[in-house]
């Protein structure tokens, strides 16, 4: 045995490292189905704000929203850079989301991620699972399934 044997490879999770305007976001690998290209997008009528249509992968219709207009941010600029990450919750449900870059896989382990303080009352905080620390920066994690799922006003 080495001296290092606090990280083995079953240890930590990995994400995919996403950018949106200058902050970054890891979203948990195990959700992604696919990353594609920007591509032509269909409007669906009386949709939410953030709710830019669907796209046509492959034979299969996916509702696409934009992560910016979701976090209140300026509406997406596409570049060669914008991608559509292709996430899936449940086997037969997908759903696109709009992303300025795809960065890079990291694989984080608990002892460098922080668990959100939700003390605050901005619903926001709940789409966070947790900031994580790798080469120097920080990377807000995702919980997919609250940014996706829809809470119905009361």
């Amino acid at each position: 045995m080495g001296e290092n044997t606090r990280v083995t490879s079953g240890e930590g999770k990995q994400y995919i490292v996403v950018g949106l305007g200058t902050e970054q976001y890891g979203i948990d690998i195990q959700f992604i189905d696919n990353i594609v290209r920007m591509q032509r997008i269909t409007r669906v009528p009386k949709a939410q704000s953030y709710f830019k249509g669907v796209i046509n992968l492959r034979g299969e219709i996916i509702p696409v929203m934009s992560m910016r207009l979701k976090f209140g941010l300026a509406a997406d600029e596409y570049t060669n850079a914008t991608r559509i990450i292709i996430i899936k919750l449940e086997p037969q449900s997908a759903i696109g989301i709009i992303v300025d870059e795809v960065k890079e896989v990291v694989m984080l382990s608990e002892d460098v991620i922080e668990k959100p303080n939700y003390d605050s009352n901005d619903e926001k905080i709940s789409y966070l699972s947790g900031i994580g620390k790798h080469s120097g920066n920080l990377i807000s994690l995702l919980n997919i399934a609250a940014v996706i799922i829809e809470k119905e006003a009361i």
